[in-house]
């Protein structure tokens, strides 16, 4: 199949493309490059052999994009490109609602105009909302008390797919709900390394342990779990990466679907420390901050529907996630 990866030089976007290309697809890339870098190009190309063909533009710009859907035929759409940082959303929500709702419908519209009626959308599990239950379960209501813009986008456009999937009978949309990806391909030639200061916890490991950041800021030391800090279901990125070619079965019915992505256990800030300080053999440095605003104390996947519909599991741990990073690290000093 012809492919779009919108955001395909992204974190999860990047692993993604390769595994597509592995499986013998043809990948088409579209990406403004705003947290993302160039040479991810090459780091696919060395893992896979083969370039995706690259367009550095923002789906904002409505004509550049219709003008890419018109050279090429794509089968299948996976968008990706969007604003990610749950603190920047409360701060500039309107950038985010501008980026990632307009660039969004953009998208729609060129695949409405160009007869593409496939996508797989990166949604998250902060559509969920505060929610006082902290497993989360598809069946669950979604878009109430969304404690941040970024939330609020990734709610807003799975109600527009589900609009259009009620428009149009053949047209098929996949939400796939993230909770917390880590980790990086077991070359060390991919992994998360976005611009400036990290928002995510990982890279903002890596930025300590390789000596750019003086310490890891840990927000908030008082939530209601065992040890203070929030707790997240961290899923390895390649098992991430596996559960989108999995997704190509629920494409094959037309309608909107829903599934989450993650390992079903919750794992502590602190509890990360303690692991990538017991595999990496050297002590993090690390301070407590204020809680962020939009944070929620703990939240992780109840993965039972994408295993029984889609046969689907996550195999890889955070120990595994903390030793690919380390070789990522290492091989970016």
């Amino acid at each position: 199949m012809k492919i779009l990866v919108t955001g395909g030089t992204g974190y999860i976007g990047s692993h993604v493309a390769v595994k597509l290309i592995e499986e013998g697809h043809e990948v088409i890339i579209v990406d403004n490059l705003a947290n993302s870098k160039i040479t991810v190009l090459d780091s696919i190309k060395k893992i896979t052999g083969k370039s995706p063909i690259f367009y550095q533009e923002n789906l904002t710009n409505f004509g550049t994009i219709e003008k890419i859907f018109k050279d090429h035929q794509f089968d299948l759409v996976i968008h990706f490109a969007g604003l990610k940082s749950v603190s920047e959303s409360v701060e500039k929500p309107l950038m985010y609602y501008q980026q990632n709702l307009s660039g969004t419908i953009n998208l729609l519209r060129c695949m409405e105009e160009f007869n593409v009626k496939k996508i797989i959308f990166s949604s998250s599990a902060t559509v969920y909302g505060d929610s006082e239950v902290a497993k989360r379960t598809e069946t669950m209501p979604t878009g109430q008390n969304i404690a941040n813009p970024y939330g609020k986008t990734k709610y807003m456009i799975e109600e527009i797919l589900k609009d259009i999937c009620t428009s149009d009978p053949k047209f098929s949309a996949i939400a796939l709900r993230y909770f917390n990806p880590i980790g990086n391909h077991s070359s060390g030639l991919l992994g998360e390394d976005p611009n400036g200061i990290p928002n995510n916890l990982m890279p903002y490991i890596m930025k300590v342990a390789s000596g750019e950041l003086e310490e890891l800021s840990i927000y908030g030391s008082d939530y209601d779990t065992s040890d203070g800090t929030c707790r997240r279901d961290f899923i390895h990125v390649v098992d991430l990466a596996n559960g989108h070619l999995a997704a190509f079965k629920a494409l094959e019915t037309p309608g909107f679907k829903a599934y989450n992505l993650g390992t079903g256990t919750p794992t502590s800030v602190l509890e990360m420390v303690e692991t990538f300080e017991k595999i990496s053999g050297r002590p993090l440095p690390h301070k407590f901050a204020p809680r962020r605003p939009g944070d929620l104390a703990e939240i992780w996947a109840d993965p039972s529907k994408v295993k029984q519909e889609l046969g689907w599991q996550t195999h890889l741990t955070v120990e595994d996630a903390m030793k690919d990073t380390l070789t990522f690290l290492r091989n970016h000093q």
